[in-house]
């Protein structure tokens, strides 16, 4: 016999850890090849992790809603292979003031350590009356001017009463008077943390019969990205309305073709990611994003295309090389992207690289938006609804009224690095390879 170390896999260029929300498999279930154990979640996309050998699961390291970092141990798969893989032995406390080291010194956990090792790094940690206080905690502790005596007195929430990082944190915002009976004054040089009468946690309030709904892992992480979005960037808005008649005509006439031929149904969707994809090829400085103060200026254009879930939530899923694709990948593409987003199959991988954004507004009926850009991007396209109305048609005759197919494109970017100039050109340049659609297009 013989262990398995199961490792949490790499999920991404910029995925560095994940949260376990689900085990599949208790401690003395059979394992079969490539069969899922353990589910997680990033703050992208949900997935799974699956087995890679065969045997009988003995030990899990983590619980549900335990942070792990990618290449750490998740658990220990008993195998009939003759070459076993060490498994660093340690008692289940020691275990756990490991994993808490690896979380809050990210250099520890590059590093193998036994058990005795483990249990000298702790003792170094503990107060006199035999506490246990992360580095971190500690490094809060000295920052903040808290005595031993005053973090003593400090009620933790963590396992064996343990304060954690939440616990101090809470502490210092509370004013420093609610955990202890004691007061330690701060010298002028010593920095005040002070939180944001905004960011306070407001009261559930409700009326008799309402209903109180805990937002969802996935709805906490898009409200917080949102919000930290337009504190980041100074949002403006350009509107641009756009004559796409020839597109609906040309989608009319193609579309049996198109799904007889590639068993796919052709969208306008791909036709818009498609100008886009050239305008962004025109305009490479709408291609970019803010990184501290450093613009990074993309090769490729990789269009993220915002899709809704079941849950209400969205999900932004990337085409990668997106100009490098004809009207044929694209359309496969994004059917497979469509239908993957939906069924919650998307990997992580699907998720990452985005350099821009495009939402459809308009599949919910609005004319237009006003998105919020996708953080670290500095722009994000929302395509209005299509609607019949009244147009003045210009002809060698004579200006008619007539009946046209209009949309209206509403470009959301960052006025840090992008003017109203810029941003203005290229929304209208995206319509103008729209309004110059060919009929006699082929696919």
């Amino acid at each position: 016999m013989s262990k398995f170390e199961l490792k949490l896999p790499k999920m991404g260029e910029s995925v560095a850890e994940a949260t376990i929300t689900s085990w599949l498999k208790e401690v003395g279930d059979t394992i079969e090849m490539d069969e899922a154990i353990v589910e997680i979640a990033t703050d992208k996309v949900d997935s799974e992790v699956p087995s890679e050998v065969e045997g009988v699961l003995v030990e899990r390291y983590f619980e549900v809603d335990d942070v792990v970092g990618v290449g750490e141990v998740i658990a220990v798969i008993e195998t009939n292979g003759e070459a076993p893989v060490e498994v660093t032995s340690a008692s289940s406390s020691e275990k756990e003031e490991l994993k808490e080291l690896e979380t809050e010194i990210p250099s520890v956990s590059s590093v193998k350590i036994e058990s005795r090792k483990v249990a000298d790094a702790i003792s170094d940690l503990s107060s006199p009356s035999g506490k246990f206080y992360s580095p971190l905690v500690k490094n809060i502790a000295k920052t903040e001017g808290i005595s031993l005596e005053e973090l003593e007195s400090i009620k933790g929430t963590g396992k064996d009463q343990r304060v954690t990082k939440n616990d101090i944190l809470d502490y210092i915002e509370s004013g420093r008077s609610s955990g202890s009976s004691k007061s330690v004054a701060k010298t002028v040089s010593e920095p005040v943390r002070i939180k944001p009468e905004a960011d306070a946690p407001l009261p559930v309030t409700g009326q008799t019969g309402d209903e109180i709904i805990e937002m969802s892992r996935m709805g906490k992480l898009i409200s917080k990205h949102m919000t930290d979005s337009l504190r980041t960037s100074a949002h403006v808005q350009s509107f641009v309305e756009v004559d796409v008649t020839n597109v609906v005509k040309w989608r009319e006439k193609v579309k049996d073709a198109f799904q007889k031929r590639e068993g796919q149904k052709i969208t306008f969707t791909p036709v818009f990611m498609e100008a886009v994809a050239k305008a962004l090829r025109d305009f490479p400085l709408m291609n970019i994003s803010v990184e501290g103060d450093k613009i990074v200026k993309h090769k490729d254009i990789n269009l993220g295309m915002a899709a809704a879930l079941a849950d209400g939530n969205l999900i932004v899923p990337v085409i990668k090389k997106a100009d490098q694709l004809n009207l044929v990948g694209m359309t496969k593409t994004v059917n497979d992207l469509a239908s993957r987003s939906r069924a919650g199959k998307l990997n992580p991988d699907d998720v990452q690289g985005g350099t821009f954004t495009v939402t459809n507004v308009g599949s919910f009926g609005s004319i237009m938006g006003t998105p919020i850009i996708n953080q670290p991007q500095v722009g994000i396209l929302a395509l209005g609804s299509i609607r019949k109305i009244p147009a003045v048609i210009e002809t060698p005759e004579g200006d008619l009224i007539g009946i046209r197919h209009k949309m209206i494109l509403s470009h959301s970017y960052d006025h840090r690095v992008v003017n109203g100039a810029l941003g203005s050109m290229f929304a209208k340049r995206v319509a103008d390879y729209l309004e110059a659609w060919d009929l006699n297009t082929s696919f």
